[in-house]
């Protein structure tokens, strides 16, 4: 076992490595995160460059020897590593199932300012976005969320996906709802009631005590218009009752 991890993520954005962020946080166990540090930077360069095994874009995480990229494969060894998941391969898999689902939530939130590339900056790209962000809103979110609401309350409601036992899949949940809510904080306050246990598993998570001692530190990087959740206010423009779309 390491006595400490290095985490190399984006030093500005929460962006994906902060569901790594918050799994290291809840295990308690030390890491540094690279590029915040002075020459960070140009070391998670020439590690993205030069690794036997490189990645092709960060988050990645070095343990000891060991260089691991990719935000779920990242977690799934961390998981196993620091009982965020389940001891039996079954229960590994599913874990890392949902991970994998959450992240294609993720993806689609992203692209509801890309749209078109992400090389474009997104005042090239505001109409496609505003249609994107429009379905997005009114068809992908509560598909997701119906299905993360079914976990937590089949055979009947939990606190957490697995019970009792928190996995790094609820801490990502839980961050998954967070950055939506700040980019469509209207949408959200209309969605978020009919998901009443996927709002209590984002707040059981956020008193989690070093969670909740995390999200006051410095280390948790605010959300920004740099990152994969942002807001822009011509894009969360909700459905009212009557079918059309809000104008304030």
């Amino acid at each position: 076992m390491v006595q400490s991890y290095e985490l190399f993520c984006w030093p500005t954005i929460q962006g994906r490595g902060e569901f790594v962020r918050l799994a290291l946080e809840e295990a308690g166990v030390p890491y540094v995160d690279v590029a915040r540090e002075p020459g960070g930077m140009a070391r998670m360069m020439a590690a993205m460059d030069g690794a036997d095994h490189p990645s092709f874009a960060p988050p990645f995480l070095k343990a000891g020897d060991l260089l691991v990229g990719q935000t779920a494969n990242i977690l799934l060894f961390l998981g196993q590593r620091h009982g965020l998941a389940p001891d039996d391969e079954q229960g590994r898999l599913w874990v890392n199932q949902i991970q994998l689902t959450i992240a294609d939530l993720v993806a689609e939130a992203h692209d509801t300012h890309h749209p078109i590339a992400t090389s474009l900056y997104y005042e090239d790209q505001r109409p496609e976005a505003k249609r994107r962000a429009a379905d997005f809103i009114e068809t992908r979110i509560p598909k997701f969320f119906d299905w993360f609401e079914g976990l937590l309350g089949r055979p009947e409601p939990k606190d957490y996906l697995l019970g009792d036992q928190v996995s790094y899949a609820d801490l990502s949940l839980f961050q998954l709802v967070e950055g939506l809510r700040y980019a469509f904080p209207k949408a959200l306050a209309r969605i978020d009631a009919s998901y009443p246990l996927l709002a209590a598993l984002h707040d059981r998570v956020a008193q989690r005590p070093r969670i909740a001692a995390y999200l006051k530190s410095e280390r948790r990087l605010p959300f920004n218009e740099e990152g994969i959740f942002r807001h822009y206010k011509e894009l969360d423009n909700p459905i009212n009752p009557s079918g059309e779309q809000s104008q304030d």
